[in-house]
Formats: C-alpha cells, structure tokens, sequence
C-alpha cells in the first residue's frame, strides 16, 4: 500500500485502518437506516405521527455499542501512540531547527546539514524546535510528526527500517511559503553515515547579532534574504531610505543606528508606511543595549 520506513509505520497504520473502516461501517449503517426510515415511515404510509418512548433495550444498545466502538478505536491509537513517549538512552541526537521556510539539522560535533540523513536499523531522537513561528515537522514514510514551537524544544523518536530518500515537510500552515518548506531524509548503511558524518565540516559560526535576532524570533516577521514577510526584510536595510508616521505625519528617515535602537525599544513611534501599529512589541527590558549594537553591525554587514 504505502511505503512504510520506520518501525512506529505499521502500528499507526493498522490504527488507521481499522478506523477508518469503522468509520465506514458507521457511515453506511446509518445512511441505510436513515433511507429505511424514509421510506417506511413517510408520510403516505403514516399520515398521523406517533410519539415512541421509553425502549430501554434500544436505549442501552446504543449506548454501549458506540461506547464499545470509541474504546475500541481508543486502544489500537494508544497501542500504536504510547511506544513513541518511550525514548530510547542509547539512541543518536539530532537537532532540527526550523524557520521559514526551510529545515536544517545540527548532528553532534556541531555539523550541520539541509539534509537528514540517518543510519539504517539504528534508533534516533530528533529535537525539535524554532526559529519564528510554529511549524510541524512530518516525514510522511516514517508516519511521524511532531510540532517545533519557539522557545520550546519538542522531541520525537523512531528506527529508520528502510533505505533510500523520503520527503520532510511542513504540516502546520507557517506563512506565505509554506507549501514550499521541504527536505529530503536519506537512509543508508551505518557505514556510510559514518563516512558522510565524518566528512561532513562543523557548522561555521554565526554572527552574534544573528544569533540575537533569532532568539528573539525576529527573523518571524523580518527576513534575512530578502524575502517579504510581515515587515521589511534586514537584507540591505541600513542606510537605505524609508517612509514613516511619526504621530500620523509621513516623512522619510534613513535607517540608521538612531533608527534602529528606537525600533527596538520604541516600535511605534516611527511606523513603517503600510504596516499597522501594534504589530511589534518594545524589547525594553528583554534586549541589552551591548545586543542591538551586535544587531546593528550585523544588519551593515547583509548587503
């Protein structure tokens, strides 16, 4: 039927199924009674309508035979839902960061990779979490998902049972390209993960004033590559010219140090022409004034 990559694959299947033709029953059956129903009970045949009460035998079947049903379905979706909370202490970590709209992930020794790839047979833990907005991480083959929330690190495990390349996408709606934020998972030999592990070079390090824009999930509403998002994007926007309301009154202002500190700290006072007020909150209190000079050299450096 369907490809079936990780050994949590067969259990969330059978549940599924057997759901799912439960489902079915129930539609039918109840499509069937109702069509009866019309037509026996219709008003040619019973002009004058009857009250019908108190049949305490039909009462209790239907209760318990729905009751027996949803308990039924509760427990192949627990069986199949519990062996994923057991985390294994012998298995591989993985970081997966996520942010719009794209996936990398951090293996230990601090590599880094766009794409996932694990060893085959062998158990791994994924750490989840975010840059900006929530966002769910789903490896449709492996029947595994798990939500990465800012601030927040969410985990998930499995045992890739199948080599070869398997998709990663998103499924929580995360923005304009959302539709667009996929990744590969690749499953190989143990011996070559290794090899590719070891040729694999360390993450390179990240500006400071980076780092500080992601932890305060900034690069939510401002992109670093240009890409419009809620607000401006950071690429190329020291010196460059921009239109604001200041106390309702439009003047240009050129986006420099000044600028920038007062964004941070007093967000509507000088509002972008076309953005709303209110959208940004003040970083009074949250970032130190030695952090926004990091943001502000960082912000002259991506031209």
């Amino acid at each position: 039927m369907f490809t079936e990559a990780s050994n949590f694959a067969a259990g969330v299947d059978q549940a599924f199924k057997i759901i799912f033709g439960i489902s079915i029953f129930i539609l039918i059956g109840i499509t069937t009674v109702m069509i009866t129903f019309v037509v026996k009970y219709r008003r040619s045949k019973h002009p004058k309508a009857e009250q019908i009460k108190d049949n305490t035998i039909l009462e209790i079947t239907w209760t318990l035979i729905p009751l027996a049903i949803a308990l039924l379905m509760f427990y192949y979706g627990y069986t199949a839902f519990r062996p994923q909370r057991d985390f294994p202490k012998d298995a591989m970590n993985v970081t997966v960061v996520s942010k719009m709209w794209a996936w990398s992930f951090v293996y230990p020794g601090d590599k880094e990779s766009d794409v996932l790839v694990l060893p085959l047979n062998k158990a791994v833990i994924l750490n989840l979490t975010s840059l900006d907005v929530i966002h769910s991480f789903y490896i449709p083959a492996f029947r595994q998902k798990e939500d990465c929330v800012p601030g927040k690190v969410n985990q998930m495990w499995f045992i890739p049972t199948m080599a070869g390349e398997f998709w990663v996408l998103c499924a929580e709606y995360c923005g304009m390209n959302h539709s667009y934020m996929e990744a590969k998972v690749k499953v190989v030999p143990e011996s070559e993960y290794k090899a590719w592990i070891n040729a694999l070079p360390k993450k390179a390090a990240e500006p400071e004033g980076l780092t500080i824009i992601k932890k305060n999930a900034c690069t939510g509403c401002h992109s670093i590559d240009g890409t419009k998002l809620v607000s401006t994007s950071f690429k190329g926007i020291y010196g460059k010219k921009s239109i604001v309301l200041t106390e309702g009154k439009e003047h240009t202002v050129t986006v420099d140090a000044a600028y920038i500190n007062s964004s941070i700290f007093e967000p509507d006072k000088d509002i972008v022409k076309g953005l709303p007020k209110g959208v940004m909150k003040s970083y009074k209190g949250i970032v130190r004034d030695d952090e926004v000079s990091k943001i502000i050299e960082y912000l002259k450096s991506i031209k």
